[in-house]
């Protein structure tokens, strides 16, 4: 805030010139990281290199796998994620990255989900898998295809490298809001910076899983799998959610409805470029 007048100007609190360093530095910190991603030709903000990225997930891989119930013990269908995860980077422009790609079944039958983590390591749970059906029974690969190559988009487009440079970045700015905007007498002047903070990852989330569809549609199309699967996926997903689903804006995913009409939109424009 601006103190009184005094000797014909403005006195500027001292709380405001360190918040305006304090954001000042942040996005210097921020911006002043670049690279441009050879796959999506896109500049991101990243510090760290793919050789840390992969390093981290190699790491953090055995832990997410025992939060989840281990790995699965189904060795037919450990064997099919494998190879239908090899053969989309096999055959996409993944393969020219210099990521190392392992695809793993999560033994818990309940949580419908898939994830990755930096680097390449991709997981899907049973719960989600044996939703993947045509007729209730028989595994669609074609509908494992667009799972994995969403999750392979994620890799590919560093997003996890991504989200850690935005979370530095939104700790700094919520730092620079809570020293602008503190009051003693007011114990939730905390909030208007954490609702700042939530609004940015909050939407970096929501573009990132739109970006990773776009991808996963073109290496399913690259793998010779038909990316019109991706949208039953989504129908899937929006029926595991149930009636309560969380409202998009609140969401760091976007809807599933939302994201169906961002691939088709994907399917056009990539068999446009692709030919195929």
């Amino acid at each position: 805030m601006f103190g009184r007048k005094q000797s014909g100007g403005l006195r500027i609190s001292p709380m405001i010139i360190v918040a305006i360093v304090m954001a000042g530095f942040a996005l210097c910190k921020y911006y002043g990281q670049s690279s441009v991603n050879d796959i999506t030709g896109e500049k991101q903000h990243v510090s760290m290199t793919p050789e840390q990225e992969i390093a981290m997930g190699l790491q953090s891989a055995p832990q997410m796998a025992e939060e989840m119930g281990g790995l699965s013990r189904n060795q037919q269908a450990t064997a099919i994620v494998k190879q239908i995860g090899q053969k989309i980077v096999q055959n996409s422009a993944a393969s020219k990255t210099p990521y190392r790609y392992d695809f793993h079944l999560l033994a818990d039958p309940q949580t419908v989900n898939a994830f990755a983590l930096p680097g390449g390591q991709v997981f899907i749970t049973e719960g989600l898998l044996f939703r993947l059906t045509e007729d209730g029974k028989t595994l669609s690969e074609d509908m494992l295809a667009g799972v994995l190559g969403h999750e392979v988009g994620h890799v590919v487009a560093r997003h996890s490298a991504e989200r850690l440079a935005q979370m530095e970045l939104a700790q700094g700015i919520t730092g620079a809001v809570t020293m602008a905007t503190y009051d003693p007498s007011n114990p939730n002047s905390g909030y208007i910076a954490q609702s700042v903070a939530n609004m940015i990852q909050l939407k970096y989330g929501r573009d990132q899983e739109l970006q990773s569809d776009n991808l996963g549609v073109r290496f399913m199309l690259e793998s010779g799998y038909g990316p019109e699967n991706l949208i039953t996926v989504m129908e899937i997903l929006k029926q595991a959610s149930g009636p309560n689903r969380t409202p998009e804006f609140q969401s760091s995913h976007p809807d599933p409805e939302n994201r169906k009409e961002a691939i088709q939109a994907a399917i056009e424009e990539w068999r446009g470029k692709l030919g195929r």
